[in-house]
């Protein structure tokens, strides 16, 4: 049986790949038996220690609102807007993602999640790095081990590995899925509310 694999590229301070996590969790669950899944780190956007502009900030919450229409039960805290400074930083994110993995692969996912949680629901900001070392000691990661390792060189080599990928796969935006099969590759389309459209391409 030839194997597939199904590429996942998010960034963890996506709105959209908030949204999108049931569905992404669920099309994993079912995933036929010669396809596997992988994530790519996206990197939405840059570091930086600017403040985000208002009118980014504005487009931003009506993101979140327009998101909240389109997928019900999407939730969110919009006291982040006023408790925080925000930033359009979110490659530190995900360099804390590759940071937790280096320790324990299956601290990926569970970074990813406490990222999610924290931005969304918490109303914290994971572009800054005291967050993300709290979140990484919440895990009980080496918490040393952890602040070195976000900021290290093999971790931004590592994420400009998985950036280039994503860009050589074609994907401009997040959430985004490429399946790959023989070596060749094609976009999969998606649906935010239901998993069938995506499980039905794999399985055609």
């Amino acid at each position: 049986m030839s194997s597939k694999t199904l590429y996942y590229a998010h960034d963890p301070m996506c709105s959209w790949c908030w949204a999108f996590r049931p569905t992404w969790s669920s099309i994993v669950e079912h995933l036929p038996g010669d396809v596997q899944a992988q994530r790519l780190l996206g990197g939405l956007a840059p570091d930086s220690d600017a403040p985000m502009p208002p009118d980014m900030q504005r487009y931003l919450q009506q993101t979140w609102q327009r998101i909240q229409q389109v997928v019900p039960g999407t939730r969110f805290n919009f006291a982040f807007w006023e408790r925080c400074q925000p930033r359009r930083s979110t490659y530190p994110a995900c360099r804390a993602v590759l940071a937790a993995g280096a320790q324990d692969p299956a601290q990926e996912e569970a970074m990813i999640l406490a990222i999610q949680e924290a931005y969304y629901l918490g109303a914290r900001n994971p572009a800054d790095t005291a967050t993300l070392v709290e979140l990484g000691a919440g895990l009980g990661l080496d918490a040393a081990r952890f602040a070195a390792d976000l900021d290290a060189p093999h971790t931004r080599q590592a994420l400009d590995r998985q950036i280039a990928l994503t860009r050589r796969l074609g994907v401009h935006g997040f959430p985004g899925l490429v399946l790959e099969e023989g070596g060749r590759y094609r976009p999969v389309a998606f649906d935010y509310n239901e998993p069938l459209s995506v499980l039905a391409q794999l399985q055609a």
